[in-house]
């Protein structure tokens, strides 16, 4: 077979009706719960997820749980309940903010902010960038923190260890209290979870162990982030939810996927990743793609860094 970008493009009925009939099994036979749960954000990842549990178990057996916190955008609680009304799930709104608060989360977040940059005052905008094309060669995988003072000044710089690791393991309480609240909303109506990591993001290590990481299905853990968009196409998710940008929403600045951690676009990240478990011929692969046979083999060498970087992700705990 040779490699072409057609490679990519699902059956999207077919693959529908295969998702929901494991769905439907997993759910009232397997786990023998009585209806799913869904973080709902407004982006496309979760969008799909319940539109298919509904497809699934119906409508009426869905809970969509969105769980903003302050540094969210109104626009994702507006997608999400949107999303709601199209295809008829229950619809809650969770405020995380007060949890966070108690917890400390952005207290020590902002501490290691100020590590990087003194002058970092609440009301400032903050984000973790990994500014690299993993296209090219000789690149250095390190992140920096790109801060905005309420006058528009804009300052960037390499985070340092120490400060890198407090911010991330601050931020990461936010994952992990969206998995207690959709554990929650589960367990008291006997639901079960319904994870909405892709591909990309559970293979690559792009979750929160016990965060995001956390729930009892994962339908869409084998399909890479365009396949999801065409899934969401098919199933009509509003077309806002399917232009919006992919980000993060962890940090007071908007961030995209691509730039904090993927560092290539979707489209051309899920080709090059497709060809490489298909066994493709790396020089093959980049005449179709219009690129260079250096710049195939420096993405599959990032995939290949990620995936063994963060295997611990992906780890069950240990026994003796």
């Amino acid at each position: 077979m040779k490699f072409t970008k057609e490679l990519i493009k699902l059956d999207c009925r077919k693959v529908v009706e295969g998702i929901c009939d494991t769905l439907k099994t997993q759910i009232f036979v397997t786990m023998k719960r009585q209806g799913a749960v869904v973080g709902v954000s407004g982006g496309i990842d979760s969008s799909v997820i319940a539109a298919l549990s509904a497809r699934a178990v119906g409508p009426e057996k869905v809970i969509g749980i969105s769980m903003p916190d302050k540094d969210n955008s109104a626009a994702s609680k507006d997608l999400a309940a949107e999303l709601a009304r199209k295809f008829g799930f229950t619809y809650i709104t969770c405020d995380i903010t007060p949890a966070l608060e108690g917890a400390g989360c952005y207290k020590l977040r902002e501490e290691g902010f100020r590590e990087v940059f003194p002058q970092w005052r609440e009301g400032w905008k903050a984000k973790i960038v990994l500014p690299t094309n993993i296209l090219e060669s000789g690149r250095l995988n390190v992140y920096r923190l790109a801060i905005e003072s309420p006058s528009g000044e804009k300052l960037e710089k390499r985070i340092p260890l120490g400060a890198y690791l407090k911010i991330v393991a601050a931020s990461n309480m936010k994952q992990r209290m969206r998995m207690l609240t959709l554990y929650y909303q589960a367990e008291v109506r006997n639901y079960a979870v319904v994870g909405t990591a892709n591909k990309n993001e559970h293979d690559q290590g792009f979750f929160v162990k016990y965060g995001d990481g956390g729930c009892d299905l994962r339908p869409l853990g084998e399909f890479y982030k365009t396949q999801v968009f065409q899934i969401a196409e098919y199933l009509d998710v509003p077309l806002e939810i399917r232009r919006r940008i992919p980000t993060t929403e962890t940090y007071p600045a908007e961030v995209s996927q691509e730039e904090f951690f993927f560092g290539l676009n979707f489209t051309t990240l899920d080709q090059l990743w497709l060809a490489k478990e298909g066994n493709f011929d790396s020089s093959e692969v980049a005449k179709v793609m219009g690129l260079t046979e250096e710049q195939v083999l420096n993405v599959w060498k990032d995939l290949d860094q990620k995936k063994r970087t963060t295997e611990y992700l992906r780890m069950a705990p240990l026994g003796l």
